[in-house]
């Protein structure tokens, strides 16, 4: 069963558009750098109800265990990301769960 790690950004208001851009590289990058991550994919809130309290961007990584999580986790890739985004990001929400597929 795939470990989802899911990290959702709000930005600080005067984070511009390079910032904002350089931070997205970087996490997106984290796929091809850190050898745990299974997967990873992310975009940009486009929802119409309107309930995303600010948080603009979701990262979704997979992981085939906890352990490769706790890998990523203190991954020295993952730290200079952490160091790199901090001083652009107002609030960051992260929640880990083990995905079930119901739709069969």
């Amino acid at each position: 069963m795939t470990l989802r790690h899911v990290v959702l950004l709000r930005f600080r208001p005067e984070a511009d558009a390079e910032q904002r851009a350089a931070v997205e590289a970087a996490f997106a990058a984290l796929a091809s750098q850190i050898a745990e991550v299974q997967s990873l994919e992310w975009g940009t809130d486009c929802s119409p109800e309107g309930l995303g309290r600010g948080f603009t961007h979701c990262f979704s990584l997979g992981f085939a265990s906890a352990l490769d999580r706790d890998t990523y986790l203190v991954h020295p890739r993952h730290q200079a990301f952490s160091a790199l985004a901090e001083p652009h990001l107002a609030d960051v929400l992260v929640l880990d769960y083990h995905a079930v597929d119901r739709s069969r």
